[in-house]
């Protein structure tokens, strides 16, 4: 049974009893109902899963398209890219203000209310927006070459504000095809019983999951906040999913085993990579901060019922819930439609936050010793490990809270193993904070997620990875692969 607080907030107090093949009435295999799940899997499945060859390497459709229109046309992601930073900006004064009486507006803009600290991020990003965009070299007399160095403000503008804008609303759009015409049914039916006992998710989570391995953590988000909003997460899924499974993509692995020059090792950094997303999620959802928080829900619950039987038996019941939701779902072009529009206005609320957090945490990384200081006392714990160069391997665990890439860039040089234990624990530690920090701090501030909780989290997966990647990185040199 379901309560509504006056937040509103909603809880369930009490869970269903399982059922099996039997207690349920399956839907019936309407051909056309069918036929409607069938194209929209094989959509959702070809545009993320499916590898094909690009530039030399294979990566899938979606990081075609991607690379495609933000290399094709530089320039108009960049005008779209400042428009949509400018408009959040905007959009959240306008509905702050409204919220507080100080205008009366005729448009309903509750959807960009926030918090003050957001408010005063996603106005600060609209502020940085153009300084960026214009490449100004200096603003008032006050020069800002500083800001142009290698890995500062064109990292920033170029490479992470034009990927997000980009990757949400394309993302959105074949993943709310996928999810409205059964997609979600099917794979979270069939991970129930691997997602439930390992790590406390409902099945469904899978998908946000896969939706991250094969596309974008920002794709993968969209569909936590989108189930979310729907009754289909409570608050602590939220929190797990945003912490625990919010992986860069299997193409961004590769781009990080070439950076290192071990792209030969590409399927043992991927493997390694999986066992410790796998090993940290089962642990930390078990203990605080993500064990604390509350199992309410923002909406209506609409929990899965818990369902016990064979593994035919899940495979008839996914089937049977999916052609049900396509059935009932909308048309392959009113999904894409609402993809694109409710991708463009997440990206409008959450760019100019990131472009604001990651730009001060890029900048922090490579003009303030912070890193090598905090790094200090890890180097004789990675020299007792036995990984090579450990004055440079240790600020490279710590550095990646700031962006998971700079942590392999400071071992270009160093030896294989220490090479290869930073190209797995970078990739792993999930957490950063030029982009996916303020992204799941300002899309989950209902939950919340925390500043605090989000920098604990890391230095606990750091915790647990050092010793676990180090360990793998020993088993690898001794079958005589580094």
């Amino acid at each position: 049974m379901a309560t509504e607080a006056r937040d509103p907030i909603w809880t369930v107090e009490t869970e269903p009893d399982a059922r099996s093949i039997d207690d349920v009435d399956l839907n019936e295999f309407d051909p056309r109902a069918v036929a409607k799940f069938v194209a929209a899997f094989a959509i959702g499945a070809v545009f993320f899963l499916v590898p094909v060859p690009w530039n030399g390497e294979l990566t899938v459709p979606f990081d075609v398209a991607v690379d495609g229109i933000t290399t094709a046309f530089p320039d108009a992601v960049g005008v779209y890219c400042l428009a949509i930073v400018v408009a959040g900006g905007a959009l959240t004064t306008l509905a702050e203000l409204d919220a507080r009486g100080v205008l009366s507006l005729a448009y309903d803009l509750s959807y960009f209310e926030t918090s003050t600290g957001f408010w005063a991020l996603r106005v600060g990003g609209a502020l940085v927006a153009p300084v960026l965009f214009l490449h100004l070299d200096s603003l008032a007399g006050y020069d800002l070459g500083w800001l142009w160095a290698p890995g500062v403000g064109g990292f920033m503008w170029g490479t992470l504000i034009y990927s997000v804008g980009v990757i949400i609303p394309v993302g959105a759009v074949f993943i709310t095809i996928f999810v409205e015409l059964g997609g979600l049914e099917f794979v979270g039916t069939l991970s129930r019983p691997v997602m439930k006992p390992l790590f406390r998710l409902p099945g469904r989570a899978a998908l946000d999951s896969l939706a991250s391995w094969v596309g974008s953590y920002s794709v993968g988000l969209y569909v936590t906040r989108n189930v979310f909003d729907r009754g289909g997460y409570d608050k602590r899924d939220v929190f797990t999913i945003a912490t625990c499974f919010s992986t860069v993509s299997i193409g961004f692995v590769g781009v990080v085993a070439a950076t290192v020059e071990m792209l030969d090792l590409f399927p043992v950094i991927f493997l390694a990579y999986f066992v410790c997303v796998v090993v940290c999620a089962a642990i930390l959802v078990r203990v605080p901060p993500i064990s604390t928080v509350p199992e309410a829900y923002v909406a209506e619950p609409d929990p899965e019922v818990p369902f016990r039987g064979s593994g035919g038996d899940y495979v008839r019941f996914a089937l049977s819930e999916a052609v049900g939701k396509a059935e009932r779902g909308e048309t392959f072009l009113e999904a894409a439609r609402r993809g694109f529009v409710d991708g463009l206005r997440l990206t409008s609320l959450i760019l100019g936050t990131i472009l604001l957090v990651g730009l001060a945490a890029v900048v922090l990384s490579a003009y303030t010793p912070t890193f090598e200081i905090l790094g200090a006392p890890l180097v004789p714990v990675i020299d007792l490990l036995g990984i090579p160069n450990p004055e440079v391997v240790a600020p490279a665990t710590i550095v990646g809270i700031t962006e998971m890439y700079v942590p392999v860039l400071l071992v270009a040089e160093a030896a294989p193993m220490a090479r290869f234990f930073v190209a797995v624990l970078a990739v792993s530690q999930l957490i950063f904070f030029s982009s996916v920090g303020p992204m799941t701090m300002d899309m989950f501030a209902d939950v919340p997620i925390r500043f605090r909780d989000l920098v604990a989290l890391f230095v606990m997966r750091t915790a647990i990875l050092v010793p676990l990647v180090a360990a793998m990185t020993h088993l690898v040199a001794a079958l005589g692969l580094l």
